[in-house]
């Protein structure tokens, strides 16, 4: 595939999976040896832990959307930054339901192979997610 067909699919699987919920597209994004390194320890990191954590961040957050920011391409890989909204209606990470809403930033690196994700590296910031929702006060000044 080429680059632009590497972020073509990054970016309907992102519409589609994420700003959609449609979990069960993820069959269609990622293949199914994927490997999304970035899961949570008690998450297996195969596609189906990644459907696992995909469903849970969902209900936590039923409004949840991805913007993403910048998409660059090299290889086989595809790097997008992205600012990510909710509203915090379920529970997160043993994390009861706040009702708050929160905005963080995430960096998103997905190898692709064969017309499909993977490989998926993710950092997010979960201390400014964690701060938002009130679970970590914000640093003093």
């Amino acid at each position: 595939m080429s680059l632009e067909e590497n972020k073509a699919l990054v970016r309907r699987g992102t519409e589609e999976v994420f700003n959609k919920g449609n979990v069960a597209a993820i069959d269609e994004f990622f293949a199914p040896n994927l490997v999304p390194y970035s899961l949570p320890p008690a998450v297996t990191r195969d596609r189906e832990g990644y459907k696992q954590m995909v469903t849970a961040i969902l209900a936590a957050f039923p409004d949840f959307h991805i913007t993403v920011e910048d998409m660059v391409a090299e290889g086989d890989k595809v790097v997008a930054r992205a600012t990510t909204r909710g509203t915090h209606k379920g529970e997160f990470m043993s994390i009861a339901p706040t009702g708050k809403q929160a905005t963080w930033t995430e960096i998103f690196i997905w190898r692709i192979e064969g017309g499909k994700v993977v490989e998926i590296w993710a950092e997010v910031d979960q201390l400014g997610l964690m701060q938002q929702l009130g679970v970590v006060p914000p640093p003093q000044r």
